[in-house]
């Protein structure tokens, strides 16, 4: 039912804008104006867009109206937004009115409970983009596609090398990974690096990091840097080349791991009996570190077990686990998340929202993914929702009053040959 290069237009009366179509007929289209609201999810401090970014996406004439204070917290003040072009609006409801792009970090369904409220700002055929938890929150997909908001969930961004600027989920996991090897270093009560003194030869922490994505990846090189020394492990065999080429090691344990990534390049929940034998090696390389950072998770199910209490127990007092899959249920059995949990002398910490805590170098970077898509997607003063590009594609959510997306059709229980088509 979707054709296969659909173009959004919206028409106005305004000068600048006319256009002569391929048939002579003269248009005028209404200019592309991105809103840009203040983030509303508790203790959120990120903003969707910098000031850097109303001018970036001006050269694809698009214009950005942004919500007071939007990015105060982050370090941006409205009078560096209006001097790079952009509007400023002190009433929320205006944003949502004057915009035909809503741009946010935190949409419906990844802000469960003060998102609803834009729900109710949100207009037939307006765009949203942002972070939607889709399969987290699939409900909050099918309430877009009632009021018939097109949508795009920038976490459902496929793995390929030309959506690389775009991909804000690894943009956020650098920060996560980077943040999370501060806050070991700060609850540990050792130093990181090995020192020679006069008092004598302090020896260097052991840090474990359990998953080599991109947060894995950052925590081993943050790690590093501190002068740790440094081991990590995924279920993945092919990353061992990256984790060496930071300076760790790379644990391997005689597991059969052939199903343990997606065709898309994002992790697989693996069965129960593959994490009970995964635990059963790992206790011993657990057991001798000082620091054990945890990232493992899987889009849209609860983040696997990998470290039971027994597991646990077995660390010295003093040691500490950060847990940065706590938001989805934690990888530690004793995780409790925006908690520090002392098991026996052993810190556990359950962070939320790591991100959030950098909101400066965060927002740009999210800046930076949100204009690299939108200038994606603009193409000669138009939304262009072109089906056969798979960043489009994979990354649609609700269109035209449907949930598009396959994945996300299939978790509300909808199914049928002629409906949606998105994977």
């Amino acid at each position: 039912m979707y054709a296969t290069s659909f173009q959004y237009v919206i028409w106005s009366h305004l000068d600048r804008f006319q256009k002569t179509t391929s048939a002579g007929r003269q248009v005028f289209l209404v200019p592309i104006i991105v809103g840009v609201p203040r983030e509303t999810f508790p203790d959120e401090r990120r903003v969707a867009l910098v000031p850097a970014g109303v001018s970036a996406l001006a050269r694809s004439d698009v214009s950005v109206v942004v919500e007071s204070d939007a990015g105060r917290e982050a370090g941006f003040p409205d009078n560096a937004y209006e001097a790079q072009g952009a509007t400023i609006a002190s009433d929320r409801a205006e944003i949502f009115a004057s915009a035909n792009v809503i741009a946010q970090v935190r949409g419906l369904g990844a802000n469960p409970e003060a998102g609803a409220a834009d729900l109710d700002l949100l207009r037939a055929d307006q765009i949203l983009l942002g972070l939607l938890d889709p399969l987290g929150a699939p409900e909050s997909a099918q309430a877009l596609a009632e009021k018939n908001v097109t949508s795009f969930a920038l976490e459902l961004l496929p793995r390929i090398s030309r959506a690389q600027p775009m991909d804000v989920l690894s943009a956020m996991a650098t920060i996560a990974g980077y943040k999370a090897v501060l806050l070991a270093a700060h609850t540990l009560p050792k130093m990181y690096p090995m020192m020679i003194t006069a008092a004598g030869t302090i020896t260097p922490a052991k840090v474990l990091i359990v998953g080599a994505g991109v947060a894995g990846l950052q925590a081993i090189a943050s790690s590093r840097r501190l002068g740790a020394v440094v081991q990590a492990y995924d279920v993945r065999p092919a990353v061992k080349e990256q984790v060496e080429s930071l300076g760790a090691r790379f644990v391997e344990l005689e597991l059969d791991t052939a199903e343990s990534e997606t065709a898309g390049g994002y992790a697989q929940a693996m069965d129960e009996e593959f994490y009970r034998r995964q635990r059963e090696l790992m206790g011993r390389v657990v057991a001798e570190s000082d620091v054990v950072i945890t990232t493992a998770a899987v889009p849209g199910a609860k983040a696997p077990v990998l470290l039971t209490e027994e597991m646990v127990n077995g660390m010295g007092a003093g040691s500490v686990i950060v847990d940065l899959a706590a938001e989805t249920g934690g990888n530690c059995e004793l995780t409790e998340a925006g908690k520090t949990v002392n098991a026996k002398g052993v810190a556990i910490l359950g962070p939320m929202n790591l991100a959030s805590t950098i909101p400066f170098h965060a927002s740009q970077m999210y800046t930076r993914n949100v204009t690299a898509f939108l200038e994606n997607l603009v193409d000669g003063g138009e939304v262009k929702i072109d089906l056969d590009d798979p960043i489009v594609h994979h990354t649609l959510l609700t269109h035209e009053g449907q949930v598009f997306n396959d994945r996300v059709r299939e978790r509300l229980g909808q199914t049928g040959a002629d409906e949606g088509s998105g994977d």
